[in-house]
């Protein structure tokens, strides 16, 4: 079963847009796995233009699935608080300083020192660890040399060329998928993922552990609801 962790940034972003707590992030985690999400993801910024610190502490006590934590491992604070918080996952994404989304994979080769000591220091605390690379055979084959448990596969690149081709649209992400798992890592998927493309994703990828999907969601949910279009989502992994 491919596992649908909801991404509550843009949640947190509309919270920050007239200050207050309305949104209530805290309580938007709880609902979202209480209408069926399998995970909360969050990914916190230095200048915590929408999730803030204080809300990743915030949100850990209840969580009744699975929490994953994405951002920049190279920020010292970031680190601290994963170490702090420990949640089930951490996913490490090579963001610059103040970049508006993330937008390519690690370089495995090029990092694959660092990628090694720094997935060792969350593995050492038993936290699940996983890396953003794009769909190249050299970068996936990198990855397995880092110690990490899963790739996430960063799927703009997809979404992207889905509308036009899909097939040819996800050539690539089937061949780094099928040799991730020939190198026993597990795989995940994030970015531009919605209801259009993501069942096509799934079908052609069916060994994908879990989808990270927050924008296209939440934009949903505004003329959806939260409930039913989590539900719809989770129909499109089925």
């Amino acid at each position: 079963m491919t596992k649908l962790s909801v991404n509550i940034n843009k949640i947190a972003t509309l919270r920050n847009s007239r200050g207050g707590n309305n949104p209530d992030v805290v309580q938007a985690a709880i609902d979202v796995q209480e209408f069926g999400a399998d995970g909360v993801t969050v990914h916190p910024r230095p200048d915590e233009r929408h999730i803030r610190y204080a809300d990743v502490r915030a949100i850990k006590p209840i969580i009744t699935t699975e929490f994953n934590i994405e951002g920049n491992s190279r920020e010292q604070k970031f680190v601290d608080l994963v170490l702090e918080v420990k949640p089930h996952q951490v996913t490490l994404v090579p963001d610059e300083l103040g970049q508006l989304t993330s937008d390519h994979g690690w370089d495995t080769v090029k990092h694959r020192d660092y990628l090694r000591e720094i997935i060792s220091v969350f593995k050492k605390e038993g936290i699940r660890v996983s890396i953003f690379v794009d769909p190249v055979i050299a970068m996936v084959e990198g990855a397995a040399e880092t110690g990490t448990d899963r790739i996430e596969l960063y799927t703009e690149g997809y979404a992207r060329g889905y509308a036009s081709d899909r097939q040819a649209a996800v050539a690539d992400y089937v061949s780094a998928a099928r040799r991730a798992t020939e190198l026993g890592l597990g795989i995940n998927a994030g970015h531009d993922l919605d209801r259009t493309n993501l069942a096509f994703l799934k079908a052609s990828i069916p060994q994908l552990d879990e989808v990270s999907i927050g924008h296209a969601l939440i934009a949903d949910a505004l003329y959806l609801g939260l409930e039913n279009t989590i539900q719809l989502y989770k129909r499109q992994l089925a």
